[in-house]
């Protein structure tokens, strides 16, 4: 039916199958990049659980009675690591007191007529037990949830135990040193996981979309053959590269703003949203998880160089490439490096992983705008300044190996060729 069909197919696959670029992007990236990030998310998942059977409570027994030692004792016998203070006063400023002292994030407090409450109960269904639950919401790790699920474990044990419904939980948030008391951290860790969830997809595609613009514009001019022409031209090359350059940033910072309004629109709709979810008038800017003024400008300056260096190295690599296909295939190289930071952040908080991995996300440029949305929100403003004076660095190297190639007569000649490649022949410069 379609005479030589299978000859061509053959001779297309053997085409593609020599290309390195389109071997390197299809198979070999995938084989790395995903078993990367599940060994991350395995270790983050697994780091959640086992702080989750292992929690560690300061248990303020202000009830004193038979029945509140039996509670503890069962909080004990599940696996917790139980510090006990009695007859204390939970104030605000003794509950801070309290998480600092014994270096945990969870405190539960038995009330004044817990014992006879469950005592009660035998005789008046109606009447019910109820302890308080504190916890102390430091990350955006998508699995630290876990942290509130632990008591609803225990005393969903505890009721089957002894009878239905005989004890519940009154839970509080505590949050960059604030106390919100009836509000549920596992709502509060659903609304810090999504905004955690969007924030690097937006980033994510916007590195991407200035890549490809800072690859096409200098892969266009060689070409069409009008970079010779360029070259000619009395106008120091330098001029060139800043010229190309320049007119990426604008596009850059164009971005740059569109992504922040976007983002401010993101948050306010967020607070909007869930302004109704809570019993009384708590918002995400109430609990403190809106960035502030400030938090806003460094996460638009992190992701501003950010972008720049990304233009930078996409000028570099393009410079290598004979026409736009070729241009787009190289820069291609630079997608794992965005794709790896942006999918390993989005689920679990930097500073739990272990220090190589921390080291190595960190010395990814592409890390740092992400890093710095989850800090800004927490009121941690010192990394993103340290990620942008990194990442500038980075940038400024970046540029000064570009000059140096638009300096000489490589940026006509230069080609990326893989040893073994018979495809595109040889050329007058080699890397």
């Amino acid at each position: 039916m379609l005479k030589g069909f299978r000859n061509f197919l053959l001779k297309e696959l053997k085409e593609l199958a020599r290309d390195p670029k389109i071997l390197l992007g299809i198979v070999i990236v995938p084989l790395i990049l995903f078993p990367v990030l599940g060994g991350i998310m395995g270790y983050a998942a697994q780091s959640a659980k086992e702080s989750a059977a292992k929690a560690n409570f300061v248990v303020v027994n202000n009830d004193r009675g038979e029945w509140s030692y039996v509670f503890m004792k069962f909080l004990s016998d599940s696996g917790a690591k139980v510090f006990v203070e009695e007859s204390v006063e939970l104030s605000d400023e003794k509950l801070l007191e309290l998480l600092s002292k014994y270096n945990v994030a969870q405190v539960l407090e038995i009330p004044r007529g817990f014992s006879s409450n469950v005592t009660m109960h035998a005789k008046d269904h109606n009447v019910t037990a109820s302890v308080k639950f504190y916890v102390y919401v430091t990350t955006t790790n998508i699995f630290d949830t876990a942290k509130s699920l632990s008591i609803d474990v225990v005393v969903t044990q505890f009721n089957r135990a002894l009878a239905p419904d005989i004890l519940n939980v009154k839970k509080s948030t505590v949050v960059k040193g604030e106390v919100k008391r009836g509000v549920d951290p596992a709502m509060v860790s659903g609304l810090m996981i999504s905004q955690s969830i969007a924030l690097p997809i937006a980033i994510m595609i916007l590195l991407v979309y200035s890549v490809q613009i800072a690859a096409t514009s200098v892969a266009m001019e060689k070409e069409e053959k009008t970079l010779e022409t360029l070259l000619t031209l009395p106008i120091d090359r330098l001029t060139i590269l800043f010229g190309k350059l320049s007119g990426s940033v604008i596009i850059a910072a164009v971005g740059a703003v569109a992504y922040m309004i976007g983002y401010v629109y993101l948050m306010q709709s967020l607070i909007s949203g869930t302004s109704t979810t809570f019993a009384a008038t708590v918002d995400l800017a109430s609990l403190g998880l809106a960035p502030s003024f400030l938090g806003y400008i460094l996460l638009g300056i992190s992701l501003f160089v950010t972008m720049l260096s990304a233009l930078a190295l996409a000028v570099i690599l393009s410079a290598f490439a004979g026409d736009v296909r070729s241009a787009q295939s190289l820069v291609g190289y630079i997608y794992p490096i965005i794709f790896l930071p942006t999918f390993a952040l989005m689920y679990i908080d930097i500073n739990t992983l272990p220090y190589a991995l921390r080291l190595l996300l960190y010395a990814i440029p592409f890390s740092h705008p992400i890093i710095a949305s989850k800090a800004v929100v927490m009121g941690d403003y010192i990394t993103p300044v340290l990620g942008i004076l990194y990442v500038s660095f980075f940038t400024v190297a970046l540029m000064y190996a570009a000059s140096r190639l638009f300096a000489t007569e490589k940026i006509l000649t230069a080609k990326l060729r893989f040893k073994g490649s018979m495809k595109y022949g040889k050329t007058t410069e080699e890397f």
